[in-house]
């Protein structure tokens, strides 16, 4: 893409635009209908696509509401004032071209983004790396960042091993997970022997935005991680965040503009089983009836992909099925948000990424960029802060036993981080503690299930979801949910919509023929 480029498409030259896969099938005499389950960015991606090139949609989602994981939902605070609540904290890097294209469905300058200046991180000892003032361009975005950083000595960038981190500057994917997906994350920055210091404000924080430790996470994950948003592109680091609640600028327009298109949009409602069969190729079960479609695009959470697969034993073939029931959910995290009567010092940053400060993973004072929470905290001249946790405890456990006292100790940490903070009154606050996104394991990546399923008909969605292409978190879902509609589309004879994503490589070059394998050199 040149000049005159949308909002959307960022400003690297070197964006890598992907074709639509080619038609499969005939166009047939009468409408295709398809089911998205599942209402978050993935299913939406899914819906939009279908539904813009004349596909019936029939979109559901068991929440109340569309968004997904960054969905948002209404709320009343003791003292009466009503509030939107959500998962929390999200950036929007420009790097995520297929999630920015959808949202300029209903918003084509993406006024409703602003950006975030720069989002620090702190370590115990008060060292702070900062984001503000680092060129976009790689390597020397690296370069720079390392530089600046007070975690990282010039001895400390002479100890590290050149050789084991060759493939953070030459990932290709799927190459690179057959370089890395047997490692950790954490066996990964020991080989390469980063400075304690800065594995906890740099890899680590990347690591847990998977919402895992670096030893439950796959070293090619944080790989990909670290080519998206350093070593393959030049659209910089910094990133946007809504400019009010998801469902203001995100949500409720894309809904308005699918029902334009005349999507069925039901929310509310899950999706039990998909049976092959009836007036068309699959029959649908959810809450409220049945519905006959040509095709059918899976895009929820794992846990719920494995309970429709696992209720629907017609689907796919055993080696997919098993594939399916493997997959794994990262453990819990906690979003723990407080109102506050009074406000924090004014230099505190909207958002505030933390290391080494045992469960405390960020802090978001969500009054700097959110216009509800603006109105609010000027109207009683206090404070919306947020709390996270990421993997704040063991798979499974007992939210009652853990909760409580892990919310007191974000705040005590809070309190340490921002002293001012301690002598505010908590007005009110909510603990939200979740346990449904994909973990990236060591060694899952070959078994991982594709947007593609045995089933012609039946495709996958979500940012669990293996597509080979250099993506994650919320442009995995977007591009995933694109794909989705796409290889629907090839079946039905129509035209889909074109993938973005920055390059597949490296941009140090002479690098990648000491990455190849000694067979692909000789």
């Amino acid at each position: 893409m040149t000049g005159g480029r949308p909002p959307w498409a960022g400003s690297d030259r070197r964006i890598v635009r992907h074709p639509v896969p080619a038609a499969t099938g005939p166009r047939g005499a009468r409408q295709p209908r398809v089911v998205v389950v599942g209402g978050g960015i993935a299913g939406l991606s899914a819906a939009t696509v279908l539904a813009e090139r004349g596909v019936g949609v029939v979109l559901v989602e068991r929440e109340p509401y569309l968004g997904g994981r960054v969905g948002a939902w209404p709320d009343q605070l003791g003292d009466g004032s009503t509030v939107t609540m959500s998962r929390g904290f999200h950036a929007f890097f420009r790097q995520y071209y297929n999630l920015r294209r959808l949202l300029a469905r209903t918003d084509p300058a993406l006024e409703r983004l602003t950006p975030v200046a720069d989002y620090p991180l702190m370590d115990p000892e008060g060292r702070t790396d900062t984001f503000r003032g680092i060129p976009r361009r790689p390597p020397w975005n690296a370069l720079a960042f390392a530089v600046k950083s007070p975690t990282f000595s010039v001895p400390d960038l002479l100890r590290l091993n050149a050789r084991a981190a060759l493939p953070l500057a030459t990932v290709r994917v799927p190459r690179i997970y057959e370089q890395l997906d047997g490692t950790t994350a954490e066996e990964l920055l020991d080989a390469i022997n980063f400075p304690p210091a800065a594995r906890h404000l740099a890899f680590e924080v990347f690591s847990r935005s998977f919402f895992a430790s670096p030893k439950e996470l796959s070293a090619a994950e944080l790989a990909v991680m670290f080519h998206l948003y350093f070593l393959g592109s030049s659209e910089g680091l910094l990133f946007d965040v809504p400019t009010d609640t998801f469902a203001i600028s995100l949500w409720d327009p894309l809904g308005g503009h699918l029902a334009e298109l005349g999507v069925d949009v039901r929310t509310g409602t899950s999706v039990h089983t998909v049976e092959p069969g009836g007036e068309r190729k699959y029959r649908v079960h959810t809450g409220d009836g049945a519905v006959d479609a040509d095709g059918v695009v899976l895009a929820t959470d794992p846990r719920a992909l494995r309970d429709v697969v696992q209720a629907s034993p017609e689907l796919g073939d055993p080696g997919w099925r098993e594939n399916v029931a493997r997959l794994r959910t990262a453990p819990p995290f906690l979003v723990h948000r407080l109102w506050l009567d009074r406000p924090l010092a004014p230099h505190r940053p909207s958002f505030l990424g933390t290391g080494g400060w045992g469960p405390l993973d960020n802090i978001s004072v969500l009054d700097r960029y959110e216009s509800e929470a603006l109105h609010w905290a000027l109207e009683r001249r206090g404070a919306v802060v947020e709390l996270h946790a990421y993997a704040a405890a063991a798979p499974g456990a007992d939210r009652d036993a853990v909760v409580p006292a892990l919310s007191r100790e974000l705040e005590r940490q809070l309190h340490l981080i921002y002293p001012e903070s301690e002598a505010a009154e908590v007005v009110d606050s909510r603990s939200l503690w979740r346990e449904d996104c994909p973990l990236f394991a060591p060694g899952s990546f070959a078994e991982r299930p594709t947007v593609r399923t045995p089933d012609d008909g039946l495709v996958l969605a979500g940012d669990g979801i293996r597509i080979d292409l250099p993506v994650a978190l919320m442009e995995r879902a977007a591009t995933t949910g694109t794909h989705a509609a796409n290889l629907l589309l090839a079946g039905f004879g129509l035209p889909g919509q074109e993938l973005f994503t920055v390059p597949d490589y490296g941009r140090l070059n002479p690098l990648h023929w000491f990455s190849r394998p000694r067979s692909e050199k000789e």
